[in-house]
């Protein structure tokens, strides 16, 4: 994981002003120079102390504002559940955790939808947006003024104008010429800049990982409800089959007169409401299948060659490691992402801070200026035609009716807030763990006595069953029996269902899925063509995630 810490500003070239950490914000500390105090406190004995040192013309200089330093996460020692046997705390592994499965669909699925799903596309296109962010922010350290200028002007002076000192009332002016305007980083604001996009740069690689992440999970949990459904419809299926067996031996009996009117109707009935329930779950198969094709970025239909193969609820492993909480914080995106976020406006607020104290600014311009069309026409390009201008200019703040301090004030809230942000990102990422932890090892434990109560079912059937055809026993038993299979079936089916979806939420809440995109481009190649067509790009689009 790459560091969250903003980047320490340099030392000044003068001497290093003495520093103090102020605790701030319940567990950050925020660097502050006596220097920045004495600025508040009168800039103008400041700033002709600083003009004596010779100040103004430094490159460097202090970085007022907070250094931003990790806060600390609220987060337990171990999980509740920690001591199950069917959990190790030994740390989660890095790779791909939907191969636990051992289901090769699944596994084509999931690469497909890394390459081809259109929302992760725009993430990594926020990265590159992001990208191009710094480069200008970068910029901005130098001089932000670099022109080079052109004129040729044609004059023609009223005859009816009051009598001016020109010797000639039509003439042509050329101007050629270069200019420079370098607001010198002294207080820091443009390496605040620096550092707040380079923060958000990395919080929108987060943010990929983060989407790459839910991806992932979006794709097995899809994946999972169709098979579901698929088994729920093929349970229906063999259900009925059974059930119209029964009719035929009902029918049988009532003509033979061996039972009334009623068994064959039961029989009927209960066989009709099966059949009616298959449609109903063939709806939510196909509903299913639609919301695959639009993750994996692809028109309804063309998932189902994709989901050719047995059948079956993919089985989970024997055994889940799950480390320990801490593990978590690494691993989780949105929690690195809460973190660069914070980072980034941290250092905005000395962004704010920098526009308290005075600006130095260096300006020069130097060109070519000549006049022809009257008796003084010179050549441009003699050396009696270059005229320049160069000096430092000071610009101090004051009568700003609070403006400048309450953005100071504003840019400080909004870090408070994301401070705040990433702390209750942090509980509810561990809340999401033990709530996944609950939910698969309760639903494993379910699923334990639905597989008992399925085998017991299933033997009640036969013998309800063969009791009737020999008479030993009325219909409603075959029909109680035949009822409860259905029932307990499906129940089995929608458990082990829950249990592997649990665990998918589980590998989610763990932050594991982002590892995929590890030395890979954040877009397809085909859309860096297209854009490297329109734009120049550079290098960027090109540069593999780390």
């Amino acid at each position: 994981m790459a560091s969250s810490h903003a980047r320490t500003p340099p030392p000044a070239r003068q001497a290093e002003p003495q520093r103090r950490l102020t605790r701030l914000h319940g567990g950050v500390f925020c660097a502050e120079d006596k220097t920045s105090k004495a600025m508040r406190r009168g800039f103008p004995t400041c700033f002709c102390v600083l003009s004596l040192l010779g100040v103004p013309l430094s490159l460097g200089g202090c970085a007022v504002g907070p250094d931003f330093v990790r806060p600390e996460a609220p987060i337990a020692k171990n999980w509740l559940e920690t001591g199950d046997p069917r959990l190790a705390t030994r740390g989660v592994s890095d790779g791909p955790w939907w191969k636990a499965f051992n289901d090769p669909v699944l596994d084509r699925l999931v690469d497909l939808a890394y390459k081809q799903n259109l929302s992760l596309q725009i993430a990594g296109l926020r990265i590159m947006e992001a990208r191009a962010q710094l480069g200008v922010a970068t910029g901005q350290r130098y001089p932000q003024v670099q022109v080079a200028s052109g004129s040729v002007t044609a004059v023609g002076l009223s005859e009816n104008a009051a009598t001016v000192a020109f010797p000639a009332r039509n003439y042509v002016e050329y101007q050629f010429g270069f200019d420079a305007v370098w607001e010198l980083d002294f207080w820091g604001k443009y390496r605040r800049g620096v550092e707040a996009q380079a923060a958000s740069l990395l919080a929108s690689v987060a943010d990929y990982d983060s989407a790459l992440v839910s991806l992932t999970a979006e794709v097995a949990r899809i994946y999972v409800v169709i098979r579901t459904f698929e088994v729920l419809i093929e349970q229906a299926q063999e259900n009925a089959s059974v059930q119209e067996n029964a009719l035929a031996i009902a029918t049988s009996r009532f003509r033979n007169g061996a039972t009334s009117e009623l068994d064959p109707t039961q029989a009927k009935t209960l066989l009709e409401s099966t059949l009616a329930s298959i449609p109903r779950l063939q709806i939510g198969l196909q509903q299913a299948r639609n919301a695959l094709s639009t993750v994996l970025g692809q028109p309804a239909g063309e998932v189902d060659t994709l989901l050719a193969g047995a059948k079956v609820i993919p089985t989970p492993p024997a055994e889940v490691a799950v480390g320990v909480p801490a593990d978590m914080l690494r691993r989780r995106p949105d929690i690195r992402a809460a973190e660069l976020s914070a980072a980034a406006q941290c250092a905005r607020i000395g962004i704010a801070k920098a526009e308290l104290y005075p600006s130095f600014t260096l300006f020069g311009t130097i060109g070519l200026e000549s006049t022809s069309g009257g008796p003084s026409t010179r050549n441009i390009f003699s050396t009696s035609s270059i005229f320049y201008a160069v000096g430092p200019r000071v610009y101090i703040p004051f009568f700003n009716y609070g403006r400048l301090t309450n953005s100071v004030r504003v840019q400080d809230a909004r870090f408070q807030q994301l401070l705040v942000g990433y702390r209750e990102t942090v509980l509810k990422a561990a809340q999401e763990v033990e709530d996944a932890l609950a939910g698969f090892l309760n639903s494993q434990q379910a699923m334990g006595f639905e597989q008992s109560a399925v085998a017991a079912a299933q033997r009640s059937v036969k013998i309800a069953v063969i009791e009737y055809r020999e008479g030993a026993a009325d219909y409603q038993r075959v029909l109680e029996a035949q009822r409860s299979l259905l029932q307990e079936q499906n129940s089995l089916a929608q458990t082990s269902s829950s249990v592997v979806t649990n665990l998918i939420a589980l590998y989610k809440a763990l932050g594991g899925g982002w590892e995929l995109r590890q030395g890979q481009p954040f877009m397809p190649e085909q859309m860096q063509h297209e854009m490297e067509e329109r734009t120049d790009w550079g290098d960027l689009l090109s540069q593999p995630a780390r």
